[in-house]
C-alpha cells in the first residue's frame, strides 16, 4: 500500500481490547490504511480469530492475550507489542469492564479497566512513544463521562476520570509533542454488543433512546474508527487535549 490508499503507511499502533466492536473496527482500519498493528484481549479464542481476520488485509497483525486489570500483564503485553512491531507511535486505549450496576465489582471493574488500565497501559508505554514517530495516545471515553447518567453510575464516573486524565496527560505531554486525545462515542450498535442485545430483549427501550439521537439512528462502529484514523493521522498533528464526540448530536440535548 503506498500513497494516498496508506495514510498511516508504517505507523506502529497498539490497540488494547480489539477482539470485537469498536476496538476490532479501529484495528481493522489502521490495518487497512497501512499501519502494523498489535491487539489485545482477554478471550484468547475471540483474539485469535480476530487477528486471524485483520491479517488478511496483508500484513500480520501482533496477538497477544492481556487481562488489562492486571498491571504485570499490561507491561509484559505492551513490551511484546512494541518488539513486535519495532516500536510504537499509536496507543489505543479501548478496554472497558462496562461496569453498568452499583455494586462494589462494576465500581471496581469501571476503576481498573476504564481507568487505571489506560493510565498503566500509556505509562508503560511511554518511553517507546518518545522514541517513536508523531506519538499519540487516544482513550476511548464515552459521552457518559460529561453528563449524569442514570443506570450506569459506576461507568460513567470513570469515563469522566478517563477524560480528566486525558486533558491532564496531554498537558503534561505537550512539550514533548506527544498528542493525547480521547473520543466519547454515544450509543452505538454492533453484532453481539450491548444496543442490540437491547433490540431483541428491550425493544421500547431500545426505540426509545434510538429516537432521543437527533440524527434518529444508532452509531456505528466505523463512525468511532474514522475518529481514531483521523486523530493518529499526520492530520491531527495541532490537535491535543480534546475529548471528540462521536454520537451524532446524542449529548446536544435536543
Amino acid at each position: 500500500m503506498t500513497g494516498s490508499r496508506a495514510p498511516l503507511a508504517d505507523r506502529r499502533i497498539l490497540v488494547a481490547g480489539a477482539s470485537r466492536g469498536i476496538g476490532y473496527a479501529m484495528a481493522q482500519a489502521f490495518v487497512r490504511a497501512g499501519a502494523r498493528v498489535s491487539i489485545c484481549s482477554r478471550g484468547t479464542a475471540p483474539l485469535e480469530l480476530a487477528a486471524e481476520a485483520l491479517s488478511a488485509h496483508g500484513q500480520r497483525v501482533h496477538h497477544m492475550a492481556c487481562d488489562v486489570s492486571d498491571p504485570a500483564q499490561i507491561e509484559a503485553y505492551v513490551e511484546a507489542a512494541a518488539n513486535a512491531l519495532g516500536g510504537l507511535d499509536v496507543v489505543v486505549n479501548n478496554a472497558s469492564g462496562y461496569g453498568n450496576g452499583n455494586d462494589d465489582a462494576s465500581w471496581r471493574a469501571g476503576f481498573e479497566v476504564d481507568l487505571m488500565a489506560a493510565v498503566r497501559c500509556n505509562r508503560a508505554a511511554l518511553a517507546h512513544l518518545r522514541r517513536g514517530t508523531d506519538p499519540a495516545i487516544i482513550n476511548i471515553s464515552s459521552i457518559n463521562g460529561s453528563r449524569p447518567t442514570p443506570r450506569a453510575a459506576a461507568y460513567s464516573t470513570a469515563k469522566a476520570a478517563l477524560n480528566y486524565y486525558t486533558v491532564t496527560l496531554a498537558a503534561e505531554l505537550a512539550r514533548e509533542r506527544i498528542r493525547v486525545n480521547a473520543i466519547a462515542p454515544g450509543s452505538i450498535e454492533f453484532p453481539g454488543g450491548l444496543w442490540e442485545r437491547r433490540r431483541e430483549q428491550e425493544p421500547a427501550l431500545y426505540a426509545s433512546i434510538r429516537d432521543s439521537i437527533p440524527f434518529g439512528c444508532f452509531g456505528t462502529v466505523e463512525d468511532v474508527a474514522h475518529a481514531a484514523l483521523f486523530l493518529a493521522s499526520p492530520q491531527a498533528r495541532w490537535i491535543t487535549g480534546q475529548v471528540l464526540a462521536v454520537d451524532g448530536g446524542q449529548s446536544l440535548g435536543a
